[in-house]
């Protein structure tokens, strides 16, 4: 920077104007946060929100997530932080190669997770059978970054940021975002959609492979045909198609090819009777659910004793269900394991 020609945030915001495509996101135009702050000196708004997230305790606490085996004992399994970061690296790619933001879009994945339950989808589906209502990480991920860092703060992110966490999921539905009522703010928020089904069926089967639930030929042949029959192949397959049929001059949505769509929405269905609802890997999900289900129930008995024994006590204008599911939710498997078996196993019994 030479003297009288402004931050380096401005410089950056400018570099944005010049080089981003017409339809991306830019930092100076972001609809803002719900508080409003001062601008940084050195850091454009999206950079500081990724920067928020990244430093966050829930961020933190993602190593010690599952993400679809439980408590691993491998070192090359993945956990939610190692999913996040994958999920980052394929968003951020599709997003430089179409001219979009790519601090976006890595902010965005950084917090798209946060929410997640201790033990995966097998945690998710227990708080979403007890908690009034129900469960969900994408609305508890949202909550985390709104109410729960920074001792009940949030981290007052940009309305873009939050919108792409909030359009993340999918489950067993719709990759793409077209169509009334879910059309996202940013095309950056499409990207994340897209980035996180290929960063997890990829990983995920890598994990599976790894674990010899199944063979690499045993996926089927037209997936291996469209897709590639190696994890890199896969990969660069399922990127170049989103980069080459999305048309964002024409101004259109975030795309795949019609072939590319259907086989990673079989993969993804392959994946679902191979692996999560694989009778061998189902079995310790139940166990694991067991775990959630007992502390829920441990923790609604006795509000005072809950308050004295771990500090957990409902926020002004919130009852005690949601306090323990922000509780629990925040949970690693670790911790949740301790805990449990802290309250319902006994000790040993010894004279001091």
């Amino acid at each position: 920077m030479t003297p009288g020609s402004g931050t380096i945030r401005e410089m950056l915001e400018d570099l944005e104007e010049r080089t981003l495509h017409p339809r991306a996101a830019r930092s100076a135009a972001s609809r803002g946060r719900a508080r409003p702050e001062e601008p940084d000196p050195e850091r454009p708004a999206f950079q500081r929100d990724r920067d928020r997230l990244l430093h966050c305790k829930a961020f933190r606490r993602l190593a010690g997530k599952t993400q679809v085996f439980l408590a691993p004992r491998g070192d090359h399994y993945r956990t939610r932080l190692t999913h996040t970061l994958e999920v980052a690296q394929v968003a951020r790619s599709i997003a430089r190669a179409l001219r979009l933001n790519e601090m976006l879009v890595e902010a965005m994945v950084m917090g798209h997770d946060l929410g997640h339950t201790p033990f995966g989808h097998a945690g998710e589906r227990v708080l979403n059978q007890e908690v009034p209502g129900g469960f969900h990480h994408v609305v508890q991920s949202v909550r985390v970054v709104d109410v729960l860092e920074k001792d009940g703060r949030g981290l007052n992110l940009t309305a873009e940021v939050r919108d792409g966490i909030l359009r993340h999921s999918k489950g067993k539905g719709n990759v793409l975002l077209k169509g009334s009522g879910e059309k996202a703010l940013t095309l950056e928020a499409e990207i994340v959609r897209i980035a996180d089904i290929v960063a997890y069926v990829n990983h995920d089967l890598d994990d599976a492979l790894r674990a010899g639930l199944f063979a690499e030929a045993d996926l089927p042949a037209d997936i291996r045909r469209t897709l590639g029959g190696g994890r890199s192949e896969r990969f660069a397959t399922l990127v170049h198609d989103v980069i080459r049929r999305s048309d964002v001059d024409g101004g259109g949505h975030i795309e795949m090819s019609p072939d590319v769509h259907q086989a990673l929405l079989a993969l993804r269905d392959f994946l679902y009777a191979r692996v999560y609802e694989n009778p061998v890997v189902h079995d310790e999900f139940v166990k694991a659910q067991r775990i959630l289900r007992d502390l829920w129930e441990w923790c609604l008995e006795d509000p005072a004793r809950l308050a004295t024994r771990h500090g957990v006590v409902p926020r002004d204008g919130e009852g005690l269900e949601r306090a323990v599911t922000d509780w629990l939710s925040g949970m690693t498997d670790r911790f949740a394991l301790a805990t449990w078996e802290e309250l319902f196993v006994p000790r040993p019994w010894s004279l001091l």
